[in-house]
C-alpha cells in the first residue's frame, strides 16, 4: 500500500454547530505536498464541504494562515514531510472568531488597521509634472523591512496580548503604521499617534517577541513596536517641555 498521513481538521459552522469538533482524514502522503495541498485533496476527494482560504500558493498573499499542530503557519509554506509519521492537526488561527471551519473573521483586524491611516499621508499634493518623489538608499532602508507584511495574521495568533486584550491594536497593524511613519514621503505620524501612542497601541505590548518569531516574511513587528515606543516617549516629552505643550 502507498504511504498515508492522517490529518485532523477542526470543523465548525456557527449557524449549525453547538461547538467545534474534529474530523480525521486519511490522505496520500506526497513528499512535495504542503498542508494547503492536503486540504485541497480533502475538499476535492473526501469532503467538499470543508471551508478554508488559500490563493497564491507562494507565501505571498497571506490568506492561508492557520494553526498546524498548534503553531501559526502559512498552509502553503508548511510541508507535510516535516510531520511524516505524525498526526497533523489543523485549526483556524487563534484569537479570532471562527467564520466557518478554518476561516476566521478578520473584520476586527481590518478596523484596527484602517484606523492607522495605512497609506502615505502627504501635506500637499504634488503634480505629476514635478516628477517622482525621490529617496536616498538610506531613506528607503529605514522603512523597507516593514513593507514585507502580507497581513497573514500569524503574529496575532501567536501574541499573548492579543489573547488577553481584545482592544490591543496588534503587531501587524502597528508594524504597518511604523512602515509609513519612517517613510520620508509621509506626513501622517501625528495622525497615527492617536492610536499608536494610546493604551491600546504600543504600550499594551509586553515585548514577548512571539510575533516576530512566527512571521514568514521576517518583518519583525516586535522591533517596529519598540521603535514606536521610543518615538512616542519623545512626543510625550516634547509636549510637556516645549512652550505650548500640555502639562
Amino acid at each position: 500500500m502507498s504511504e498515508t498521513i492522517t490529518i485532523r481538521v477542526l470543523r465548525y459552522d456557527p449557524d449549525k454547530d453547538a461547538e467545534p469538533r474534529f474530523d480525521d482524514f486519511i490522505v496520500p502522503y506526497r513528499d512535495e505536498w504542503v498542508v494547503l495541498d492536503v486540504l485541497a485533496y480533502i475538499k476535492e476527494a473526501l469532503d467538499p464541504s470543508l471551508a478554508y482560504r488559500g490563493s497564491c500558493h507562494m507565501a505571498v498573499c497571506g490568506s492561508c494562515g492557520m494553526m498546524v499542530n498548534r503553531q501559526p503557519k502559512l498552509a502553503c509554506h508548511c510541508f507535510i514531510r516535516d510531520y511524516r509519521g505524525q498526526l497533523v492537526t489543523v485549526e483556524p488561527l487563534d484569537h479570532f472568531p471562527i467564520e466557518r471551519d478554518l476561516i476566521v473573521d478578520q473584520d476586527g483586524f481590518i478596523e484596527k488597521l484602517s484606523s492607522l491611516y495605512p497609506y502615505l499621508v502627504t501635506e500637499h499634493d504634488k503634480p505629476l509634472s514635478e516628477g517622482t518623489n525621490l529617496q536616498t538608499p538610506a531613506q528607503l532602508a529605514a522603512f523597507r523591512p516593514f513593507t514585507q507584511c502580507i497581513n497573514c495574521l500569524l503574529c496575532y495568533a501567536a501574541c499573548p496580548q492579543v489573547a488577553l486584550n481584545e482592544g490591543f491594536t496588534g503587531p501587524a497593524a502597528l508594524a504597518i503604521a511604523h512602515r509609513y511613519n519612517r517613510d520620508s514621503r509621509d506626513s501622517g505620524e501625528e495622525l497615527r499617534s492617536e492610536i499608536t501612542d494610546s493604551h491600546h497601541g504600543v504600550w499594551d505590548c509586553t515585548f514577548v517577541g512571539a510575533c516576530s518569531e512566527v512571521c514568514p516574511k521576517n518583518v519583525d513587528p516586535a522591533a517596529a513596536i519598540q521603535q514606536t515606543k521610543i518615538s512616542a516617549s519623545f512626543r510625550w516629552l516634547k509636549a510637556r517641555l516645549l512652550p505650548g505643550g500640555t502639562s
